[in-house]
């Protein structure tokens, strides 16, 4: 194991030495304020073009919510110069695709194509940054859809419908508390005249940072995204919000009773986001617990005490300001979820008691990594991972977080399990099946 562990970092070191320069990253910015940041990757004859919007719903106001996202949708709906779904359209002619993401703290949009037609997303995000149709009539229509997707993914679906009352309960002060898609209740009160304000403040150059990798030329891309970004205006400028949370004066409970197969448990605990040293020995932590089927909450709840039918935890630190720890199982057919919160709370407290063994936590650090180096084959996958770094801090902590990881001890995942996985950071969602699918042993 030593030996194979060995030939793993010297491996990842030849891949990505050291140093900023390992993205072998290019950074530029216009007179507008517009971020440019190009990566040359030649492997195959193919790029990604992202654009990145400081924008999400921790940048929404009470009443709302929602917002960031709905405008996601709206972006597909035109200008006068392209109409309605002829982007995408215009993109799978080329041969390419396109999405977009929203999250709470920025919203991307992306196109995958060949690199010789690099010119093609550059003109048509250009164009619906500041020139997107937005009639009240349309505002509301697509408001419609997007209530019915929240439906099918939160009301529907019972075990989202949990994450979102836990993330609510946990947090009083921070935006964190609210969903994504924003709450059904401020969706159906919506003013189209917020949204189109939301659109005038947040979608300028100045608020966004442009992401290319792939087979392409900086300069000729540069000169590109100049010809077509480089004249418009700056927007308004925006002070980045930061809210702070107040201390927690002990444990939280939520219980959601739906109708659902299985009882479900849900523990989050209040943790520093990835920018604190201690960020990295939390990510470790989540791997020795949750890195596969050899993994402590697996082997032991669902393995040999067959108590769940799975078990899961995750450190969630790409985030601006400190987030959460989760750890969750559903229990298995016939098992008291009583039964399940215990021996969940047992794995946690073993490894404060106790560090973990020196091949856990390798095992932990070599996934983190080769997840990193599997993910880098993918250009679009690249520039995700370097906006995902940027909208939090900057794209260069992409190398200071490598380095954390690799400096991680046993004793530093028993340090934080001891300090971090405690009542008074933690909050507790059960979900608690009724109706038609009830089934908890009773």
């Amino acid at each position: 194991m030593k030996k194979a562990a060995i030939i793993f970092s010297l491996v990842f070191v030849l891949l990505f030495p050291p140093g900023a320069g390992a993205l072998n990253l290019k950074e530029y910015t216009l007179d507008n304020g517009l971020k440019v940041l190009i990566a040359e990757d030649h492997k195959a004859p193919t790029a990604t073009f992202q654009i990145w919007y400081r924008v999400g719903s921790v940048d929404e106001k009470i009443g709302k919510t929602g917002l960031s996202h709905l405008l996601e949708h709206m972006m597909f709906k035109g200008t006068a110069k392209y109409g309605p779904k002829t982007f995408s359209q215009a993109i799978q002619r080329a041969g390419g695709m396109d999405n977009a993401f929203t999250s709470r703290e920025y919203t991307g949009y992306f196109e995958l194509l060949a690199s010789d037609r690099i010119g093609l997303p550059i003109e048509l995000e250009a164009d619906r940054m500041r020139n997107l149709i937005l009639t009240p009539e349309a505002v509301l229509s697509e408001r419609d859809v997007v209530m019915e997707e929240r439906r099918m993914r939160y009301e529907d679906d019972p075990q989202n419908l949990l994450h979102e009352e836990v993330l609510a309960t946990a947090y009083k002060d921070h935006p964190y508390r609210w969903p994504v898609i924003g709450w059904m209740s401020d969706l159906k009160g919506l003013d189209p005249s917020d949204l189109i304000a939301h659109y005038k403040t947040y979608y300028a150059p100045n608020n966004a940072v442009i992401i290319v990798v792939g087979d392409v030329d900086s300069a000729q891309v540069l000169a590109g995204i100049k010809e077509s970004f480089g004249k418009i205006p700056r927007g308004p400028e925006i002070k980045e919000a930061h809210a702070r949370e107040d201390a927690q004066y002990g444990e939280k409970r939520v219980y959601v009773k739906k109708e659902a197969e299985l009882p479900y448990i849900l523990l989050v605990y209040k943790v520093p986001d990835i920018k604190d040293q201690d960020g990295y020995a939390l990510d470790v932590l989540a791997g020795v617990l949750s890195g596969g089927k050899s993994s402590r909450l697996y082997n032991s709840l669902v393995y040999e005490k067959q108590i769940a039918l799975s078990a899961w935890a995750s450190y969630e630190g790409l985030y601006r300001d400190p987030f959460l720890f989760y750890a969750a199982a559903t229990a298995s057919r016939g098992k008291k979820i009583e039964d399940l919160e215990k021996a969940l709370l047992d794995e946690l407290e073993k490894i404060k008691k106790d560090p973990p063994s020196e091949r856990e936590v390798q095992k932990a650090k070599n996934q983190i990594e080769a997840s990193f180096i599997m993910e880098q084959d993918s250009i679009y996958m690249q520039a995700r991972t370097i906006g995902s770094f940027e909208m939090i801090g900057g794209w260069r902590l992409i190398d200071k977080y490598l380095e954390g990881i690799r400096k991680v001890t046993p004793g530093d995942v028993q340090r934080v399990a001891a300090k971090y996985l405690v009542a008074d950071r933690k909050t507790t969602g059960i979900l608690i099946p009724e109706g038609e699918g009830k089934s908890n042993g009773e």
